[in-house]
């Protein structure tokens, strides 16, 4: 390979990384909704794997079956995060193609995948 040739592709690899990078930043502003128990929790999550809001209706607050609540609220946190990866892995596989590209940024570890 020619210096010229190995220039050249240094170069598209770094504007590779550049819209990759731009990309996760804009996937980091949007967000992704989920709920559980027929809508009683509601939870937002963001593209960068942050929990935004919980939304609880106050009919399935009992004191007396907290436990219930508990698994409301983390099974609608954990598909709200879930469907937010979704979303930053489908966005980045448009840029990529699905490769993973060495020396570029893996997004697979930004949410402990």
């Amino acid at each position: 390979m020619s210096k010229k040739m190995l220039g050249n592709l240094m170069k598209e690899a770094q504007k590779l990384q550049e819209r990759m990078m731009k990309m996760q930043e804009e996937a980091a502003q949007k967000t992704a909704e989920a709920s559980s128990g027929g809508g009683m929790v509601t939870a937002v999550a963001n593209g960068s794997g942050q929990l935004i809001s919980i939304t609880i209706d106050k009919e399935v607050v009992n004191p007396d079956d907290l436990e219930m609540l508990q698994d409301l609220v983390v099974a609608a946190c954990n598909e709200a995060i879930k469907r937010a990866q979704d979303q930053v892995h489908e966005e980045m596989s448009k840029v990529t193609g699905g490769l993973q590209i060495p020396g570029m940024p893996d997004i697979s570890n930004l949410f402990g995948k």
